[in-house]
C-alpha cells in the first residue's frame, strides 16, 4: 500500500540553455529580497528613509554568504579536506552547504560597516530586518528540498518527504526537516512582529528575540536531522551552538532592557534634517505666535474706523439733506 509523502524534485537544476537555474539560489535570492521588502517598510514605519535597509544590504548580504560558507566549509572540513575529496568543492556554493551561525555573525560585519557609512545605530537596523531576517530563512530552506538534503530521520507519516537514491543517501521517506524549519521560521518572524508591537522593542532587542526563539525551534529540528555531523558529549554541534547562542541573546534581552529601556527616537539622523521633520518644526512654529499679534491688532483699528465713521457723517450732513 503507496502512502502520501511529499515528492522530491527531480533535480535541482534546470537548464536555460548554457546557464544553470539552481533551484537553492533562487530561493536564496527571494529570501534576501522578502528580507529586504519587509525591513524597508518596517524601517520606514520607524522614521528611517526609504532605500536605506537596501543600501545596507549590499554589504550585509556578501558579508552573510561568505560567513555562511566558512561555517559550513569549517564545520564540516571532512566534505572537502578528508580522503578523496577536492577541495574546490568548497567553493561550490550552488550545491548547498550555508550555516545560518555564520551568515548572521559575519553578515552582521558587513551590515555594521554599512550603518557606520550612513551614520546609522546598527540595533534600531538590525531591530527592522530581523522578522525579515526570518522570513528570508523560511525560503531559504526549500533550497534543502530541491538539493534532497537535510532530511531527519525515516518516517511514514502523511507528510513525509520521498528521497531518491543518490551519493551518501539512501531512498526513502523522511521528516521533512527543512519543511519543519521552514514553518518554524515563518512563526518566528510573527512572533517578533507581534512582541514589537506590544513591547515597543528597541536597542537591538527584536533581533534578539528572533535569535533566541530561532535557537529553540533549531535546536529540536537539528536533533532529528540525521546527516553526517560532528557530536559533543553525544549532541552535534548545531546543536550545543544553538544552546549558547540562545543563553547569549537572553542575557542581552535582560540586560539591555534595564540598562537602555525604550525605543530609539531617531534612527536614521540625515532623515531628520529634512523638509517637515522636527528639525525644522521650531521655524514653522513662528509663524503661528506672530500671526495672532498681527490678527488682534487688526480687527481693532478697524472696529475704531467704524465707529468713528457715522460720528462724522452726523456733523457734516450733505447738502441737501436735513
Amino acid at each position: 500500500m503507496d502512502i502520501a509523502y511529499i515528492p522530491s524534485p527531480s533535480t535541482g537544476v534546470i537548464h536555460l540553455g548554457p546557464i544553470p537555474l539552481r533551484g537553492y539560489a533562487f530561493c536564496i535570492i527571494i529570501g534576501v529580497f522578502v528580507a529586504v521588502w519587509l525591513g524597508n517598510r518596517r524601517w520606514i514605519a520607524r522614521g528611517g528613509k526609504p532605500g536605506t535597509v537596501a543600501d545596507i544590504a549590499v554589504w550585509a548580504v556578501p558579508f552573510g554568504l561568505v560567513g555562511g560558507r566558512l561555517y559550513h566549509v569549517i564545520t564540516d572540513y571532512q566534505l572537502y579536506f578528508g580522503e578523496g575529496r577536492n577541495w574546490v568543492d568548497a567553493f561550490k556554493i550552488w550545491e548547498g552547504g550555508l550555516g545560518i551561525w555564520g551568515a548572521i555573525a559575519l553578515g552582521a560585519v558587513g551590515a555594521w560597516i554599512g550603518c557606520r557609512l550612513r551614520g546609522i545605530p546598527l540595533p534600531a537596523w538590525a531591530d527592522a530586518l530581523a522578522p525579515g531576517i526570518a522570513l528570508a530563512q523560511a525560503c531559504g530552506r526549500w533550497g534543502n528540498w530541491f538539493n534532497q538534503e537535510l532530511y531527519g530521520r525515516a518516517t511514514d507519516l502523511p507528510w513525509a518527504v520521498q528521497i531518491t537514491a543518490g551519493p551518501n543517501r539512501d531512498a526513502g521517506t523522511y521528516h521533512p526537516t527543512f519543511l519543519y524549519e521552514s514553518l518554524w521560521c515563518i512563526g518566528v518572524a510573527l512572533l517578533v512582529i507581534w512582541a514589537d508591537r506590544r513591547f515597543t522593542l528597541g536597542h537591538g532587542r527584536a533581533f534578539a528575540l528572533y535569535v533566541a526563539a530561532y535557537c529553540v525551534g533549531r535546536g529540536w529540528i537539528e536533533y532529528m536531522r540525521v546527516d553526517e555531523a560532528h557530536h559533543i558529549l553525544g549532541l552535534r554541534l548545531n546543536v550545543w551552538t544553538s544552546i549558547v547562542v540562545f543563553v547569549l541573546a537572553v542575557v542581552y534581552l535582560v540586560l539591555s532592557a534595564k540598562l537602555r529601556p525604550g525605543r530609539e527616537t531617531v534612527v536614521e539622523p540625515v532623515a531628520s534634517g529634512g523638509e517637515g521633520s522636527d528639525d525644522a518644526a521650531p521655524a514653522d512654529a513662528d509663524t503661528p505666535a506672530k500671526t495672532p499679534v498681527l490678527t488682534k491688532d487688526a480687527p481693532a483699528e478697524t472696529e475704531s474706523e467704524t465707529k468713528d465713521e457715522p460720528k462724522a457723517e452726523a456733523k457734516t450732513p450733505e447738502p441737501g439733506k436735513r
